[in-house]
């Protein structure tokens, strides 16, 4: 009786913590798309560079001030030579996720930057010369797909956007081939990620924002009816995109590789749903079987690359590489648009 009980509570806590999580993610989309639609707050590098601030004062308060989570120490020459690099790409691939979020819509967005693990198979290949089985490639093809169909069909096309969203792609799969790499030996988690990336992520995109969007951001001051209200719904954005990171955590914590991976897929799937009725974007009836492609294709490959993870290595053969399988790696970095580990707005 007691053994039940506590296998009923082990799925009660998986399912909370992947409602929470699709909330959190899903939230901080919508509000991100509220803020350059509805605020006319046109300026992704500020966004993400309060996104950024609030990341970086969350991350210290939680590690250093609330002792929530024990800090992972890093030796001073390494936070230079293996996390500024990270942080760079990480910043990269933050605010091109902003930059199509301006653009085109939610679903769009969230369809494209679906198309990650191909994008990073790819490079794997061209780049590190890694091995893939061909149940890898193939399950490659529902997302290519899927993602073309969606992109014929959109009706909110946008060629700035688009091109914003896949290169968000391949910035994701650098990242994460990044980290196996740069970051071998430090097992990060999502907090303690924040708490080195966005200190570093916020000083490298401080100066450009001032640059390019400083006088535009001063012009909406004086021609915006309600400001400072305004202003409160963005940092409000950059507080939730923090929160994010804790939902990633738990979810992380609580559910296994595959459930991680469907839920994920789902995810994106609420994501179009909410911003559709929020939003009311215009979806065509082919634009929308493009986007259930796509996340099938996701679910689909996820499931392949768990399968050859379970099968032991024939000899002869080379290995199939475990990056990434999910977000399940050596480290997690801040999902703020949706990147799978994415989201990161």
């Amino acid at each position: 009786m007691e053994e039940s009980f506590v296998f009923q509570w082990s799925d009660i806590r998986s399912l909370l913590s992947i409602l929470q999580w699709w909330a959190f993610n899903v939230t901080v989309i919508i509000v991100n798309k509220w803020i350059f639609q509805k605020l006319d707050f046109k300026f992704p590098l500020s966004v993400s560079c309060v996104h950024f601030i609030c990341s970086a004062i969350g991350g210290y308060v939680v590690i250093k001030v609330l002792k929530l989570k024990p800090l992972i120490t890093v030796d001073p020459e390494d936070r230079w030579r293996r996390i500024f690099p990270m942080s760079f790409v990480f910043c990269i691939n933050i605010v091109l996720g902003n930059v199509s979020l301006r653009y085109i819509p939610v679903s769009f967005m969230q369809t494209i930057k679906s198309f990650t693990p191909a994008t990073t198979v790819v490079l794997q290949w061209l780049v590190w010369r890694k091995y893939f089985d061909w149940r890898i490639w193939a399950s490659l093809i529902p997302i290519v797909g899927g993602i073309l169909l969606t992109s014929v069909t959109e009706l909110s096309f946008n060629m700035f956007g688009f091109c914003a969203a896949l290169f968000g792609c391949l910035a994701t799969s650098t990242k994460t081939i990044l980290a196996e790499s740069l970051l071998h030996g430090y097992k990060f988690d999502s907090i303690n990620t924040v708490y080195y990336m966005a200190p570093f992520a916020t000083m490298i995109l401080a100066l450009p924002a001032l640059l390019l969007e400083g006088n535009g951001i001063l012009e909406w001051f004086s021609t915006h009816p309600y400001p400072w209200s305004a202003v409160i719904i963005i940092f409000s954005s950059g507080v939730l995109a923090f929160c994010l990171n804790f939902s990633i955590f738990y979810v992380i914590h609580s559910t296994t590789a595959v459930t991680f991976n469907v839920a994920g897929n789902l995810k994106v799937a609420v994501a179009v749903l909410v911003s559709w009725l929020i939003f009311r974007n215009p979806i065509s009836y082919l634009n929308s079987v493009g986007c259930a492609v796509t996340l099938v294709g996701c679910t689909f490959y996820g499931y392949v690359r768990h399968m050859l993870s379970q099968q032991p290595p024939v000899p002869g053969t080379p290995r199939t590489p475990r990056t990434p399988r999910t977000p399940r790696s050596k480290m997690e970095l801040l999902p703020l648009v949706n990147d799978k580990l994415e989201d990161k707005v």
